[in-house]
């Protein structure tokens, strides 16, 4: 039987039986060394059966090669089997559905109390002498904070920015992440600037994003500033505001200065 023939017999499209004969679960008796043409006997009809029934129970392709030669009490316990698998997994599906809401409520809290954390470091700080600007621009800065929050909350939000290793307080610790980033060939360095006072100093040099970049700022300074978590905050608000309409995404990592000195770095992911 041509292919056509038999694929009408079978009830199934020729791409099928293709398919089947590429994974070498259905191979046609005759392949014409001419015309490429596939021939088939009509007792293979009954493998195409088992094959297709196999397939639609969730069989994988390597499980089916191993039941083509089985008898059908083998086949048989092999679907009861098949069956149990998918009842464990719809219990686990079933149980997942449960407990979803209540995660999404509890990462929720996590958020807004990471929200609330920033807000009131930085309503506390006072950013005219590190970053040159005024209690006006300070006020539009918190805002774009507390927004990116809110598109956090109803994932409405088209740049990502993490804020949570500036709302934990505390001394800061190294940072695996910046470690891996100096070893990852994904990302380069794009600007760096040693030595320096106030970020103002230098602010405008590297501020202006690319769009659709995703970057990675890292600070090593002293303790007034590394401690404090209004100051990495504010660094992300003023890039932020700086490239509103961006599709962009930046972290930044804020560590003690080994040398006394201020020392800032910026990485863009190049891949």
């Amino acid at each position: 039987m041509t292919i056509k023939e038999f694929s009408e017999l079978c009830g199934c499209n020729p791409q099928t039986l293709r398919y089947y004969d590429h994974m070498n679960l259905l191979k046609p008796v005759k392949v014409d060394e001419w015309t490429g043409y596939r021939y088939y006997d009509e007792e293979q009809a009954l493998s195409f059966v088992k094959i297709k029934n196999l397939q639609t129970a969730g069989f994988t392709i390597d499980e089916i090669k191993g039941l083509l030669d089985a008898d059908d009490a083998t086949i048989y316990d092999a679907f009861s089997a098949k069956i149990k698998e998918h009842e464990e997994k719809l219990n686990q599906i079933k149980k997942i559905q449960l407990s979803y809401q209540s995660e999404m409520t509890n990462m929720q809290m996590k958020i807004e109390d990471i929200r609330n954390m920033v807000t009131k470091s930085l309503k506390n700080y006072d950013a005219t002498e590190e970053f040159g600007i005024t209690r006006e621009e300070y006020e539009k800065i918190m805002d774009s904070v507390n927004e990116a929050f809110e598109g956090i909350m109803n994932e409405e939000i088209d740049f990502d920015i993490d804020f949570t290793e500036y709302a934990k307080g505390g001394a800061p610790k190294e940072e695996e992440v910046y470690n891996d980033i100096l070893n990852n060939p994904d990302y380069k360095q794009v600007y760096e600037k040693h030595n320096w006072k106030f970020v103002k100093e230098f602010m405008d040099e590297f501020s202006e994003l690319e769009d659709g970049g995703e970057y990675f700022l890292q600070f090593s300074c002293q303790p007034e500033k590394a401690d404090s978590t209004a100051f990495a905050n504010t660094v992300l608000g003023i890039l932020n505001l700086k490239n509103m309409g961006k599709v962009h995404s930046f972290a930044c990592n804020t560590t003690h200065t080994e040398d006394g000195k201020n020392h800032f770095w910026l990485y863009k992911k190049t891949k």
